[in-house]
């Protein structure tokens, strides 16, 4: 049995198909770890959704800001758009986003020595934080009222954790910090504006930087694998591992064999159809 993870899919079938043959993955006997974003941009989006739906058993997946962009779509909070209109008109879209609702924001495995989640995890957090946090918002997508929660959640989200702010605003911090972080300042507080690359001139000029770099940071006993940010690529440290690296752009998808001492870092060549501007 091997672990594999793997990178920011987003509806780039026919690449995660040659990933997936050139590290053998056999569904029957291997896990596979998802770190978010299935779906959206890609041209493949629902074979790429119906093909991990049903290899369901054998893969572990967290929820990355476009697939909560295909369930907003779904309830018609979102625009739809060209790439996510043919999961919308499936036949199988009800049991497909409903399977969508039920899978977490973060995921860990204590033997392995890894956690997952799409962005990260908050430098505000320590582990036992995130875990609870993460049970909370997954509850509410979960829950009977998802669609109204939903809706509260695309308002405007603080940069920083407030237990004493209001519900609703705590679990869109929560939220947009699992799915939508990338850099922040040297306290915690979060920037959700800034896209680039750490080594930018305006990202410099700020004074940011990568949520992981944070000098007041929450420490974790588990290495964070994350995706979500393609113009960092694959990076590697201590502490995090970050496998975004830019299938949907035309770069690579990426996966790491992570059930070994040292990962095992293997690519494919794409043909992503999108410009970086």
């Amino acid at each position: 049995m091997a672990v594999w993870a793997v990178g920011d899919i987003q509806g780039c079938f026919d690449s995660l198909q040659e990933l997936l043959k050139k590290i053998d993955f056999n569904p029957k006997i291997d896990e596979l770890w998802v770190a978010g974003d299935l779906v959206n941009r890609g041209d493949k989006s629902l074979e790429t959704l119906n093909y991990l739906y049903s290899i369901k058993d054998s893969i572990k997946v967290v929820l990355g800001n476009h697939d909560i962009a295909l369930i907003a779509a779904y309830t018609g909070i979102k625009k739809s758009n060209e790439t996510i209109d043919p999961i919308l008109e499936a036949p199988n879209v009800d049991e497909l986003i409903h399977w969508l609702r039920q899978q977490p924001f973060l995921h860990w495995d204590f033997t392995l020595g890894y956690c997952m989640a799409h962005a990260g995890i908050s430098p505000q957090f320590d582990f036992g934080m995130a875990t609870t946090h993460a049970k909370r918002i997954e509850k509410k997508l979960q829950g009977r009222n998802y669609k109204a929660w939903l809706k509260h959640m695309y308002k405007k989200s603080s940069n920083k954790f407030n237990a004493k702010a209001s519900s609703l605003d705590i679990e869109k911090y929560i939220l947009s910090s699992f799915v939508a972080m990338r850099f922040c300042e040297d306290d915690g507080c979060l920037d959700f504006k800034q896209k680039g690359a750490p080594t930018e001139y305006k990202v410099l000029k700020k004074g940011l930087k990568p949520w992981f770099a944070c000098p007041t940071r929450h420490k974790s006993s588990l290495k964070i694998i994350f995706g979500h940010w393609s113009t960092l690529g694959y990076y590697q440290d201590s502490n995090v591992l970050a496998l975004d690296t830019g299938c949907l752009w035309g770069r690579t998808l990426t996966a790491a064999r992570i059930d070994i001492k040292e990962p095992l870092i293997v690519s494919v060549q794409c043909e992503g159809k999108q410009n970086l501007s």
